[in-house]
């Protein structure tokens, strides 16, 4: 079976939006690296179709990709061979080659760097640097205990709706990467901030979503990089020199959460991930923790 590269693209499109249900920043990642691979193809004359592709033509891809890019950052490389191997899989799945010349492809070493945990204290202090005599003070002060209290992503805040809290319940819905629902806990102390953020958020002079539950001054819906700023400027105030982001505050919830004991399954039921593997390296646990939980539950410990 022969296909053209542009019709090979398109029809990877719609595979990954229809039955891989991704994001469109997950799509456009994709699409950007077969893009990539077609426009090596062009540039270097080979002047092959995708199902004519062979593994040394996928090597001499990347060290065109490393000659291109002197400095390119080696998780950027190793999330574009993902790509191509994703695509390859795609041609396989749909017969159009019957192997895939990219499954020996070996992606470059990526050293592990996690982010940044605060420690309870560090949260309190945050929290405690939110000026409540601003307009703002309450609004911010729920945002904080929301996504520390629920582990949200920012994109997952800030399209949060009134009608997803399920207060009785203890619930919100939060809605996920590729529009993916789920029901995830929400404590006491940010459904108590929340609701009197909902108390001044009805003395806005307009709302233009009355759904949206966390909106500026205009009535409008949050940008993340209002939340970026909001907690930047709230971890300068509290004296924090940590790097940190409103992922940090996600970070910082499945961490604390695993620490004290919580079901690494639950965690992940929280957070959204698709895989256990991906929870295990997203909390850090240290490794005093690990030690202890050895100690206590072992039965020869």
């Amino acid at each position: 079976m022969s296909i053209e590269w542009n019709d090979a693209i398109k029809d990877f499109v719609t595979y990954l939006r229809l039955e891989k249900s991704l994001s469109s920043n997950s799509v456009e990642a994709y699409i950007h690296d077969v893009t990539t691979l077609k426009d090596y193809v062009e540039e270097s004359g080979i002047r092959k179709k995708p199902e004519e592709i062979n593994y040394d033509d996928l090597q001499g891809y990347i060290l065109w990709l490393n000659n291109k890019n002197k400095n390119q950052n080696p998780r950027t490389q190793a999330r574009i061979i993902s790509g191509i191997r994703a695509f390859y899989r795609y041609l396989l799945i749909e017969e159009v080659i019957e192997d895939n010349p990219a499954s020996l492809i070996e992606s470059p070493r990526i050293g592990f760097h996690l982010p940044d945990v605060l420690s309870v204290k560090e949260i309190e202090r945050l929290i405690e640097a939110i000026d409540l005599s601003k307009p703002e003070g309450h609004r911010n002060r729920a945002i904080i205990e929301t996504m520390y209290g629920a582990g949200l992503r920012v994109s997952e805040l800030v399209n949060l709706r009134i009608t997803d809290i399920h207060k009785d319940e203890g619930f919100v819905v939060v809605t996920g990467k590729g529009n993916k629902q789920r029901m995830v806990p929400i404590g006491n102390k940010a459904l108590h901030e929340i609701n009197l953020y909902l108390e001044k958020r009805r003395m806005l002079p307009v709302i233009h979503d009355e759904n949206i539950l966390f909106l500026n001054r205009r009535g409008s819906k949050l940008t993340r990089v209002m939340v970026f700023n909001i907690v930047r400027d709230l971890a300068a105030r509290a004296g924090i020199r940590k790097k940190i982001s409103p992922h940090t505050l996600r970070h910082s919830f499945a961490t604390h959460m695993i620490e004290a004991g919580a079901d690494l399954r639950a965690v992940q039921e929280m957070l959204g991930h698709e895989s256990i593997l991906t929870t295990e390296i997203y909390t850090h646990i240290d490794r005093t923790f690990l030690r202890d939980t050895l100690i206590m539950f072992h039965p020869r410990s």
